[in-house]
């Protein structure tokens, strides 16, 4: 072997004990090897990364890491995986321990006491192979730039022999590579522009639940105010102000992700014979308060009753309500704003007229794209994010119609027109058919249930809280203590399934995104357990989308709630429980309050 080749070679001696380490060095000091010293299996981990060794001596018993375990992590490695180990052991091993070392790479076994001449002989035929193995490494490279060689040679003849064939075809060659670059130019672009719309709507769902989180304290604390006397009138009005706020902000929340889905083909419509008067109704419902706000005048214009169309009703509530909520915001205060619907042929046209501020013509043809704004050069601050009108486009399109915008130019108010198809007469069974197939994968079944006969008024129900939102938690459990329930508290995923196990909730509302355990498996391992089989599971999350119901339900949960959670949305479903699912809380379960839980489980 050469010297040159031997003395590069490394070999890893591992053992916990320094007498043994020191014989090892002794047995193998005539091979003239690079001998490397470890005294653990993580340091030996830590040693294989910086340099290649070509055999790995290994001490089967070794605390915190066996050689078992060490020789696993070692040939688990891509890197490693060839490394041939030797175990020593100072033990008796039986077949199945032999077995056992073979399958996780070793290649040799030495037992304790170890005979210089075996342990150096097996060694340096190790190093030999590795030598070799080397040596053949060397060879392929060598064989692969003569490879290289040759080939160019024979690139070079053949280029010689069709020059005269290349510059005859010269023009046409660069005329196809212009062309080759041009569509590989144009394909960067667009998957680069896919990519960037990816990144959007992903940063888009992303943002809108984070905002979610922030909400359900503030809304718990307007609920708070509200359910206790306040004797001044500017804190009645304070309050007031924070709730219609917050209303705001929560309502760009949703448009938020609604959009996400909708650019991402993740919303479904859950479709019905709608009567049209019914959602104007709704729609200026919800935009009667911005109206009153700034002194409007609506002025409606209705066809006969009875016309009806076939759709999503809170989709196309929402779509008549955005447009009608954007004719407020860019209409001077006091201005006049008219909501007609008109049945032309086979559609149902829905227009509404504001003398607003107009919109400029070279606007016009980009107010249904996502984040436009209007009139920004004035300086009017007029709110909103510029995704309204584009949720209104999607949602009609999802519809089967059209939006389409009117203006004469700044100053001239602005025309907003929604045609449908017009459902003539009762829908047919494979209408029916496919509005319900198109019901969301992620609808919860108390949103479809009709509510339990007879279930009465509001019984006290004994409830968990697990949220490591410290301002959400404090506040909700006050919510439901104040409406008589019992409740207990938990800021982790460990102590909530603590706190379920010793008192036994009949309601448990877990947030998803805990610390320790996540609302997942916390719901899992109560599931798991006999007494929580009877335990009604909420998840209380800032995510909504069909995907993340879906897992809720896989993970045992009952329900699925958004944040921030609306009270009376939580009341209703706490009164749809049966009336069976009260059980006595045992005795050795201590006493009752928002604090319980913590202070119990702790």
């Amino acid at each position: 072997m050469p010297n040159e080749i031997r003395h590069k070679v490394s070999i890893l001696l591992v053992d916990d004990q320094p007498q043994r380490l020191l014989a090892y060095r002794a047995i193998l000091a005539d091979l003239d090897l690079d001998l490397v010293c470890a005294r653990s299996g993580r340091e030996a981990l830590e040693l294989l990364m910086d340099h290649e060794y070509a055999v790995v001596l290994l001490d089967v018993s070794m605390p915190d890491m066996d050689g078992f375990e060490a020789a696993k992590l070692i040939h688990e490695h891509p890197r490693f995986e060839k490394t041939p180990i030797i175990f020593v052991t100072g033990v008796h091993l039986d077949d199945l321990d032999r077995l056992k070392g073979y399958s996780l790479g070793a290649v040799d076994y030495v037992s304790v006491p170890i005979v210089p001449e075996i342990l150096r002989s097996k060694v340096s035929v190790l190093v030999e192979l590795y030598c070799k193995r080397k040596e053949l490494q060397r060879a392929n490279v060598r064989l692969s730039e003569a490879n290289i060689a040759l080939q160019e040679e024979k690139t070079r003849e053949l280029e010689i022999v069709n020059r005269s064939l290349q510059r005859a075809n010269s023009e046409l060659e660069e005329a196809n590579r212009s062309l080759q670059s041009e569509i590989a130019e144009r394909a960067r672009a667009e998957q680069a522009l896919k990519e960037a719309d990816r990144h959007k709507d992903e940063f888009l769902a992303m943002l809108a639940h984070e905002l979610r989180n922030p909400l359900a304290p503030i809304h718990n604390a307007v609920e708070l105010m509200r359910m206790k006397p306040l004797g001044d009138p500017q804190l009645h009005w304070a309050r007031d102000v924070i709730a219609r706020q917050l209303m705001s902000l929560t309502r760009l929340v949703d448009d938020l992700l609604d959009v996400s889905r909708i650019t991402r083909g993740k919303i479904n419509l859950t479709r019905q014979v709608v009567e049209l008067e019914g959602l104007i109704a709704r729609a200026v419902e919800t935009v009667h308060p911005l109206l009153d706000e700034h002194g409007h005048a609506l002025t409606l214009e209705l066809p006969e009753p009875g016309v009806k169309v076939f759709g999503d009703p809170t989709r196309l509530t929402q779509a008549i309500a955005n447009v009608l909520g954007n004719a407020a915001k860019y209409t001077d205060r006091g201005g006049q704003i008219s909501l007609g619907a008109t049945v032309r042929g086979a559609n149902i046209e829905i227009s509404i007229r504001d003398n607003g501020i107009g919109i400029r013509p070279e606007l016009l043809p980009h107010v249904f794209e996502l984040f436009t704004q209007l009139d920004r050069d004035e300086g009017r601050t007029q709110g909103g994010l510029g995704i309204g009108l584009a949720l209104v486009q999607r949602l009609v399109q999802m519809h089967g119609g059209e939006v389409t915008a009117a203006s004469r130019g700044p100053g001239e108010g602005a025309e907003f027109v929604i045609r449908l198809p017009l459902l003539r007469d009762d829908p047919t069974a494979a209408q029916l058919a496919t509005s319900l197939s198109e019901l969301p994968s992620g609808t919860d079944a108390a949103s479809v249930v009709t509510p339990l006969a007879g279930a009465g008024a509001q019984r006290t129900r004994r409830i968990l809280i697990a949220d490591d939102n410290n301002d959400a938690l404090e506040s909700l459990a006050t919510l439901l203590q104040l409406s008589g329930h019992e409740v207990y508290t938990a800021t982790n995923g460990g102590t909530a399934l603590q706190s379920a196990e010793r008192h036994l909730p009949e309601v448990a509302l877990l947030d998803i995104g805990m610390p320790l355990l996540d609302g997942y498996e916390v719901a899992k391992r109560i599931r798991a357990q006999p007494w929580g089989q009877r335990i009604t599971l909420v998840a209380l999350t800032g995510w909504g989308q069909d995907s993340d119901r879906r897992r809720s339900r896989e993970a045992g949960f009952d329900s699925h709630l958004v944040k921030p959670l609306d009270l009376e949305t939580l009341t209703d479903l706490l009164a749809r429980l049966p009336s069976g699912a009260a059980r006595s809380c045992p005795a050795a379960n201590g006493g009752a309050g928002p604090h319980g839980a913590q202070s119990s489980a702790s």
